[in-house]
């Protein structure tokens, strides 16, 4: 309960969180276009599966920014850096974090699980 209170009603976790989050939005905003438009769109699609307080999405972002600045600095072209596939790069990003798409499963399996019995082996 304690973990609840200290992501959702720490005032001061919320602030500094928010003055973070402004600060790396700047640094995207510093980035070329072509790497700011996908990143964007990187962002925007990434937290439609964000699950939880989503301090773990933010942190892939940060992540997500400097991999942008590097490849930016080296003059690569953003797709250089993702590949074609932006969707499966996406997904890689995702594979560590805790994602609705996660919730949806364990519920799916959960109430088969509940309807069949977890000892039955379903053929």
């Amino acid at each position: 309960m304690s973990d609840f209170f200290d992501n959702y009603f720490n005032v001061k976790k919320i602030i500094k969180s928010k003055r973070e989050y402004k600060e790396h939005m700047a640094r995207v905003e510093a980035l070329p276009k072509d790497y700011q438009y996908v990143f964007k769109k990187i962002q925007s699609h990434m937290w439609m599966f964000a699950a939880g307080n989503g301090y773990d999405m933010m942190k892939i972002h940060y992540d997500l920014i400097e991999l942008f600045e590097s490849g930016a600095a080296e003059g690569k072209h953003v797709l250089e850096i993702t590949g074609e596939d932006v969707a499966a790069f996406c997904d890689e990003l995702l594979r560590n974090a805790e994602t609705y798409t996660d919730n949806w499963r364990e519920k799916l399996n959960g109430d088969i699980r509940k309807k069949f019995g977890k000892e039955k082996e379903l053929k």
